[in-house]
């Protein structure tokens, strides 16, 4: 599958780049540290060290100066194709896909991921596996024999949905995260989120949180760098983008209730937990780290 190379013309070593998710944009409060206003958003996560922003419908972003990053969903034959073609030729840079519902067969899955390949090389377009649940990779095990079948495929690793979903600290986790190996290997684009074995997405104390789960996605995120490291071409980069999605987002005059963010306390119009926005920066610092602990080069703005 086609690589996410910057650099390769001067031989740069491989390396871990800021992205951010615009999920992490919505439904900000007002009491956020953030700008209060999408232009002046944009203008500090470039002023953060980000290179590249992505969002489910980037024609709703203002003029900026990141680069842009697609999502998709892949639940058919033909879908990869096409989306492989428009978003190329809307000049995004890579696109992050949820594929089918999960309940596909394998014969199905393998029609699937074989036609996701063959888009990404045809158009030579980078199209990356999300880790999802209620899609094909949702199950480990699954997915582990669909990489034997397509040793092609590589990955958008979001970990939080198989630390909750499938409750990865219940047995030994070690010999989990050994086994998960090929797909650590196949990780290039990260979605950044922290869960416990009950709730997907929680705040953390800040960047040096202690907290054993906390730990766990440390070593997650250090074996998808060394297996990045391991496999990567020269100028190839690894992004990591922040994804904290609110509890609800309101558009137009209709509320879609997403439950990602906690609220303080049982009344719904309590405020959230956190600053997602300062959540996000406690993210690339823990992900950066674990980057370096696997013997992975930051960008040169991620330490700022």
């Amino acid at each position: 599958m086609t690589a996410l190379l910057k650099g390769a013309a001067t031989a740069a070593a491989p390396r871990l780049v800021r992205h951010f998710n615009a999920g992490n944009l919505w439904s900000l409060p007002e009491t956020s540290a953030a700008p209060s206003d999408l232009p002046g958003q944009l203008k500090a996560l470039e002023d953060l060290g980000v290179e590249a922003i992505q969002h489910l419908f980037p024609a709703q972003l203002p003029a900026c100066n990141l680069a842009i990053v697609g999502m998709g969903r892949v639940s058919a034959s033909g879908d990869a194709e096409q989306l492989a073609r428009d978003h190329k030729a809307a000049g995004y840079i890579a696109t992050t896909l949820h594929v089918g519902t999960g309940f596909e067969s394998d014969a199905e899955i393998d029609t699937l991921i074989s036609e996701i390949l063959e888009a990404s090389s045809r158009h030579d377009y980078a199209l990356f596996v999300e880790t999802h649940r209620a899609t094909i990779t949702q199950d480990m095990k699954r997915t582990l024999d669909m990489v034997e079948r397509h040793p092609d495929v590589r990955f958008n690793a979001d970990l939080s949905h198989w630390y909750t979903g499938q409750e990865i600290p219940y047995g030994d986790i070690t010999a989990k995260f050994d086994a998960l190996t090929p797909v650590f290997e196949r990780v290039r684009y990260m979605h950044g989120r922290i869960g416990t074995q009950c709730c997907a997405q929680v705040a953390l104390t800040g960047a040096d949180d202690s907290r054993i789960f906390v730990g766990h996605f440390r070593e997650m995120w250090k074996r998808c760098a060394a297996g990045f490291l391991n496999t990567a071409q020269t100028g190839e980069i690894l992004p990591f983008a922040p994804e904290l999605l609110p509890y609800s987002i309101k558009i137009g005059s209709t509320e879609h209730f997403m439950y990602f963010a906690r609220h303080l306390g049982t009344d719904p119009d309590a405020p959230e937990e956190s600053d997602r926005w300062l959540q996000a920066q406690h993210l690339w610092h823990i992900a950066e780290s674990a980057a370096k602990a696997a013997g992975l080069s930051c960008g040169n703005d991620c330490a700022r």
